[in-house]
């Protein structure tokens, strides 16, 4: 359950949601102090500092967001990329976690349906971890602890007929199948970014926050930029929203004028670790499979050619996030346990790519990783300028997260959810809106098929391949990102195998991009399919075209 913790009151009555964000003309007659250069400074550049930043812009609130390094650079691409209510929790009895996830499936799936789809998942049946006459309440409570209007119910199958069932061993003769959905984490950051920027928010990204000075009515922020240039920000409010480094920020970086401590709260630092596998099966389900220490993994369709497999959770004590990678025993444990369910073995021999991130978790003394609650909280704290932390939190509760900072910045700044409210529910996120190429809206998968026989219809000359891709990525900016091209010729050189120089001034131009990592592993997965001198050209490009960004 989230907490709110705060010496004011709770947040108010949210029942009341516009369609669309008031328009920032719309306060001109309460514009805040002048003197300050943004009403909020937010410190974090991943999923929930840019949600934050999104739903704060859209209210009418003068934002500036930093990040040091690219966005979504660490947890917030590091995911499992799942959008999902989280089954395991339930048997921690996380049911308000889960009912808030599950909610929040189908209004994100909508948002952005090019970049988020729905997803079956196929559970084998091994009756020595779980009796399946638990499995069927727990999917039964799954089903119905939120409203459903895209995704299909739960069912059980038999895997000796089912295509799900071929890849494994026939020792799996029963499972079940339920729903939840896919995202594109790393791009999901950068469309609220995007939508954020659009709304007057400022994003910098490769920005440190060196110092953070509060005051009785405000902080005075040094941000250091990549080339060692200071600016000073001031703010009336500021938003943690580090992550994993959310305690170090308030233990070092922030000072209170008083002296008295800002960190009241301990992470508990919890790496994730994915594998990535040549394709394991052929069709579009994706699998959950439980393992005797009663942890799950998934197994997960990935870039057509892939199968993704994790997570592992893997206390981190003392190590710095940022250096976060996959160990040996971590790849171990994900081969061995796949290939309990899997007809072909997987070896370490056949992992092709790896990645692990930082789930800064709230500290609730659990001895079990895997146990620690993946809810967020919100502090805040007003004994001087506003100041509001957010720990923990999970990628699929990321709007809901950010729709109840915003509602706390704006009461600590003085204004309450009926002068400036909740918005983003039912809002599209950058490129979402498909309607002026497919008409109305009716299911996000089927939506984005038909978007992209518009795309091929519209630009004849793309191939087919490209066509999908340049759909998956941007959405409805394709339209920005093509222009007035009418022919391959018009997209300029190719760096890469399908990837052309004006995708990359786009990148540039329009997506903070600046490396080949931004490009190749956070804006695209394009890194998997690219040789090593494939990747060494790209990043010969951008170095060459280098922008001051």
């Amino acid at each position: 359950m989230k907490k709110l913790e705060n010496t004011m009151a709770a947040v108010g009555d949210q029942s009341h949601i516009p369609a669309d964000p008031i328009p920032v003309s719309d306060f001109s007659s309460q514009t805040p102090d002048p003197a300050s250069d943004c009403d909020v400074l937010i410190v974090g550049g991943g999923i929930n500092g840019c949600g934050i930043a999104r739903d704060l812009a859209g209210r009418g609130w003068r934002v500036v967001l930093c990040e040091k390094d690219d966005l979504a650079s660490h947890t917030s691409s590091s995911s499992t990329k799942l959008i999902h209510g989280g089954l395991r929790y339930l048997e921690y009895y996380e049911f308000s976690l889960v009912r808030k996830a599950l909610q929040e499936r189908e209004v994100l799936l909508k948002s952005a349906p090019h970049i988020m789809w729905p997803l079956r998942f196929v559970m084998p049946h091994d009756p020595s971890m779980r009796p399946a006459w638990m499995i069927r309440i727990g999917l039964f409570m799954y089903d119905h602890l939120a409203k459903r209007e895209v995704l299909p119910g739960s069912r059980s199958v038999d895997l000796r007929r089912h295509a799900a069932g071929k890849p494994l061993k026939n020792q799996y003769k029963r499972g079940f199948i339920y729903s939840d959905g896919w995202v594109d984490d790393a791009r999901l950051v950068v469309l609220n970014a995007l939508d954020a920027q659009s709304r007057g928010a400022e994003i910098l990204t490769r920005t440190r926050c060196v110092h953070a000075q509060r005051g009785s009515d405000g902080w005075i922020a040094t941000l250091e930029g990549a080339d060692g240039a200071h600016r000073t920000v001031r703010a009336r409010a500021v938003v943690n929203a580090a992550g994993p480094w959310a305690e170090s920020f308030l233990r070092g970086v922030a000072q209170s004028a008083k002296g008295e401590a800002l960190a009241t709260k301990s992470l508990r630092l919890v790496k994730g670790s994915h594998i990535v596998v040549p394709r394991l099966f052929e069709h579009d389900h994706a699998y959950i499979f439980q393992n005797p220490d009663k942890r799950i993994i998934f197994a997960i369709p990935y870039q057509d050619e892939f199968t993704l497999i994790g997570t592992t959770d893997i206390e981190l004590n003392g190590d710095d996030p940022g250096a976060a990678r996959i160990a040996q025993e971590e790849i171990d444990y994900l081969c061995t346990q796949a290939s309990r369910y899997f007809e072909k073995a997987i070896v370490p021999a056949d992992v092709v790519w790896t990645y692990s991130g930082v789930r800064p978790l709230l500290d609730d003394a659990s001895g079990d990783p895997s146990a620690v609650t993946r809810d967020y909280m919100l502090e805040s704290n007003t004994t001087a300028a506003p100041l509001l932390s957010v720990w923990g939190g999970k990628i699929t509760t990321f709007r809901k997260l950010a729709e109840d900072a915003a509602d706390e910045v704006g009461k600590m700044l003085g204004q309450s959810t009926a002068q400036r409210p909740a918005w983003t529910d039912g809002a599209f996120l950058a490129g979402g809106d498909l309607s002026a190429w497919i008409g109305a809206a009716k299911r996000p998968d089927d939506d984005f098929e038909r978007f992209v026989a518009a795309v091929c219809e519209k630009y004849t000359w793309l191939s087919a391949k490209l066509a999908r891709r340049l759909a998956r990525g941007y959405g409805a900016r394709v339209a920005e990102l093509l222009g007035d091209a009418q022919s391959m010729d018009d997209m300029g050189a190719e760096v890469a195998p399908g990837l052309h120089e004006r995708e990359l001034r786009f990148l540039q131009d329009h997506e903070w991009a600046v490396s080949a990592q931004d490009v190749l592993w956070r804006r695209s997965k394009l890194g998997l399919h690219y040789t090593p001198e494939e990747r060494e050209q790209v990043a010969i490009w951008l170095q060459a075209h280098a922008k001051n960004n």
